[in-house]
């Protein structure tokens, strides 16, 4: 979606499966808030993350600056998110995890429902009832 949105296109073939648009957490007031803090990330921590998140939040838009684009996020959304997300690494790892672990894999959501990143368009309807169904939100 966001290569469809941009004004700078993706130059690099469509992603197999539904990646992380971004993690915005918020202990703060007010519509949007952002740079809560200017605390840097230290991308040498990043390590064994790195192969994950390359794959589940990749950088569309630059593919060659993944960390650059974590960053970006960390400083912009990240930080406001203090005390429940603890520092960048936790803000990484929780990103990880919701991706993984706690039901949030759109991809697996949307695959299971027969709905996949092909090119294919499909009522809104249809994608947000399996979400719903996949995350067990019925509202």
């Amino acid at each position: 979606a966001v290569c469809n949105s941009n004004p700078t296109p993706c130059n690099d073939p469509t992603d197999k499966l539904f990646t992380v648009h971004g993690l915005w957490p918020s202990n703060k007031n007010g519509p949007d808030p952002e740079k809560c803090k200017t605390t840097a990330l230290n991308s040498q921590k990043i390590g064994n993350m790195t192969a994950q998140l390359e794959i589940i939040w990749p950088n569309v838009l630059n593919r060659s600056d993944h960390v650059g684009f974590w960053e970006k996020e960390w400083i912009k959304h990240g930080t406001c998110g203090y005390p429940t997300i603890k520092d960048d690494m936790h803000y990484l790892q929780t990103v990880i995890r919701m991706y993984i672990t706690q039901r949030q894999n759109v991809s697996a959501i949307l695959s299971k429902a027969m709905i996949q990143p092909n090119g294919t368009n499909r009522p809104l309807v249809d994608i947000e009832n399996a979400i719903r169904r996949g995350t067990n939100n019925t509202k």
